[in-house]
């Protein structure tokens, strides 16, 4: 059986029922699991998409790092939005929270609108996979 580490940075909410990163040992393959915007305490940091858009980023990337990778390790990002409407007239400044956390990186994406997220006032989550280097993880 293949040993799967866990990744949930001190920096996120403690999780409640899914982790917030597993790292597959032979593929080095990180699944980071669907982060919304909000802070260490699990409170939205904002209303406004863009705001909940980038620190989703920021805590997709919390995992990344404490496995060991970086904005470049990251091969697919999935992005679900409550309004796809509103996700394509706010391009630029979601453009610009991206670019502030991601850099010039682009991984491969997807768009998806659903009806809801797990939580009800968020209007964005991501998730992401990524492959980390061998011998780069820091933090369980």
């Amino acid at each position: 059986m293949t040993e799967i580490k866990i990744f949930n940075p001190h920096s996120l909410p403690a999780p409640k029922g899914y982790s917030h990163g597993a790292l597959a040992p032979e593929g080095r393959l990180l699944f980071v699991a669907g982060q919304i915007g909000c802070d260490t305490h699990g409170a939205l940091v904002s209303a406004d998409l863009a705001e909940q858009f980038e620190r989703a980023l920021l805590n997709m990337m919390e995992v990344v790092r404490a496995a060991g990778g970086d904005a470049g390790s990251v091969v697919r990002l999935d992005i679900y939005v409550t309004d796809a409407v509103q996700y394509r007239t706010r391009l630029k400044s979601l453009g610009e929270a991206y670019r502030r956390v991601m850099g010039k990186h682009f991984p491969a994406m997807a768009l998806v609108e659903v009806n809801g997220l797990f939580e009800p006032t968020a209007k964005v989550e991501v998730e992401a996979t990524a492959v980390i280097p061998r011998g780069k993880d820091h933090q369980r």
